[in-house]
């Protein structure tokens, strides 16, 4: 019999939690053809298993936050760990589109592996030393979104599409175990209900820093899933390469998170972390305007071309931690309430940039038009980022 866990869990745990949710999202992204042929649909309607998940994802994050700060973390989270290991059995034994579908969605479940791994360490640690082993957590785990489109891409073309969603069924397993011998409460201070928890909403709701920041994530990480959603038809129109590397290309943005991490990690309690966030805005500018320069010039590769993207994932890795943590100290009794809610932002936004996406890149189908709203979404995130520290200065100001 396992005993279950009572002490906070290992980084290594939490790690894992989160690369799993990410993984949900990407590791089959260059499975779509293959699946709409399949399932005998069109590869527009296929994204929905893209787009759709993202909803389903936001809407599992209002819900997951609340709860784990009534009820607390751990048992919070063995259920949801549940309902994924559940649904990707379901997907992997599904014949039908639809019913394949009502899985995709509720494997959605998993985010709360991301959503309360920040909130345990929330619980556990002051603002800059959170902000630090976000940063960690962050670069290891970013391992899942650079190795995953890869390896999907490869079991793909040699297992079929099903060996994905088996995967996914059998690291369900594995982390459920792991939950229940790994992860104790951290949440001392459990509300009373859940009722009192949504009437203390209205605090996060008014304040302009919890808006600032979850919007400077949002579009931050917007030009990520710009990226990702657009980057199959891109590469298939103005680059010849196979599954396998464009999976590899996929994930290359996951290179620079990392990198970015790693001196988030390192640097944060160095440098401040409103420094921090400034840097990362501005090497997520620099990438795509350089590559928007050089694809009016003729002179992008598929080499070039995923090489501005790295910094993209640079500059979301040098800003991601500090912004959470920044999400989350807004009101530290909300700490997974504000992360759900937080997260729900950021992926509801994926969601519609995503759409946006395939809708501009359907009727244009350009290099210079996909690397033009990565642009945007970064400039508008550098936006966010420089409000809200102004914000905070005034506050430190008058305090």
């Amino acid at each position: 019999m396992l005993k279950a866990a009572t002490t906070r869990p290992r980084i290594s745990t939490l790690i894992l939690l989160t690369g799993t949710s990410l993984l949900s999202l990407n590791m089959f992204m260059p499975a779509l053809p293959q699946m709409a042929a399949s399932f005998n649909v069109q590869y527009g309607l296929m994204t929905v298993a893209v787009a759709g998940y993202l909803v389903a994802a936001a809407i599992m994050q209002l819900l997951w936050g609340p709860l784990s700060d009534r009820y607390g973390r751990r048992s919070i989270l063995l259920i949801a760990i549940c309902i994924f290991f559940g649904a990707s059995i379901g997907g992997f034994l599904a014949t039908n589109f639809w019913i394949f579908l009502a899985f995709r969605f509720l494997q959605s479940a998993v985010v709360a592996g991301g959503v309360i791994s920040q909130a345990i360490i929330r619980d556990t640690a002051s603002d800059e030393e959170a902000a630090s082993l976000l940063g960690y957590v962050a670069m290891v785990m970013a391992l899942a979104p650079l190795v995953g489109p890869a390896l999907g891409g490869a079991m793909t073309e040699i297992f079929g599409w099903h060996s994905i969603f088996l995967f996914y069924s059998v690291a369900g397993g594995i982390l459920l175990i792991l939950c229940w011998v790994d992860v104790g409460e951290t949440n001392k201070n459990q509300s009373n209900s859940i009722a009192e928890q949504f009437r203390s909403y209205p605090e996060l709701f008014r304040s302009r820093r919890f808006w600032a920041y979850s919007l400077g994530l949002m579009f931050s990480i917007g030009g990520f899933f710009t990226f990702i959603s657009g980057a199959a038809l891109v590469v298939s129109q103005e680059f010849n390469l196979s599954t396998t590397w464009l999976g590899v290309g996929i994930g290359s943005i996951s290179g620079g998170f990392m990198f970015g991490n790693f001196v988030s990690g390192r640097f944060t309690q160095v440098l401040g972390m409103h420094r921090i966030m400034v840097l990362g805005r501005l090497c997520a500018i620099l990438g795509p305007t350089i590559g928007l320069v050089l694809s009016y010039t003729g002179s992008v590769n598929a080499v070039i071309y995923f090489g501005c993207i790295l910094f993209i994932g640079v500059g979301n890795g040098l800003s991601g931690p500090s912004a959470n943590v920044g999400v989350m100290s807004v009101r530290p009794k909300l700490a997974g309430s504000a992360a759900g809610m937080a997260g729900a932002i950021v992926i509801g936004g994926g969601a519609v940039f995503t759409w946006l996406t395939g809708v501009l890149l359907t009727t244009t189908g350009t290099l210079a038009m996909h690397l033009f709203l990565i642009l945007l979404c970064s400039l508008a995130g550098f936006l966010c980022i420089a409000y809200v520290i102004a914000i905070e200065r005034r506050l430190a100001a008058t305090n």
